[in-house]
C-alpha cells in the first residue's frame, strides 16, 4: 500500500501563486507515475498534470500548461505542483494520485491506484 497526503492548498487571489505538495509513504518503491487531479463542484475529476516517478517526463493539459509545473524529490518521495498565475475557475479540490505502471492515458483516473484526501484551493477574482 501507498499512503499519500496533500498539502498547501488554501486561497489566493488571482494571479496569485501556490505550491501543493504530496508526500508519499508505504510501498514507494512501486510506484511509476504520479499525478494530480482537480475536482470542482459539480465537475468531474480533471487531470491536471503528471510526472514519471523515475524519469523527468511530465505531462500537462493545455489548461494548464506554462502556469502548472510537476517536480518531484524522490529522496523525500515527495511530488510539488506550483501553480502561477491563478484563475478563479482553478478553484477545486486537489488531490495526488500514484499508479504502478505508467500509460499514454497519464490523464486518465483509472491509470491511478492511490489517492490522497485532497485539498481545497481558491482562487478569488
Amino acid at each position: 500500500q501507498v499512503q499519500l497526503v496533500e498539502s498547501g492548498g488554501g486561497l489566493v487571489q488571482a494571479g496569485g501563486s501556490l505550491r501543493l505538495s504530496c508526500a508519499a509513504s508505504g510501498r514507494t518503491f512501486s510506484i511509476v507515475t504520479v499525478g494530480w487531479f482537480r475536482q470542482a463542484p459539480g465537475k468531474e475529476r480533471e487531470f491536471v498534470a503528471a510526472i514519471k516517478w523515475t524519469s523527468t517526463n511530465t505531462y500537462y493539459p493545455d489548461s494548464v500548461e506554462g502556469r502548472f509545473t510537476i517536480s518531484k524529490d524522490n529522496a523525500k518521495n515527495t511530488v510539488y505542483l506550483q501553480m502561477n498565475s491563478l484563475k478563479p475557475e482553478d478553484t477545486a479540490v486537489y488531490y495526488c494520485a500514484a499508479g504502478k505502471y505508467y500509460s499514454r492515458t497519464y490523464y486518465s483516473a483509472a491509470l491511478y491506484d492511490y489517492w490522497g484526501q485532497g485539498t481545497q484551493v481558491t482562487v478569488s477574482s
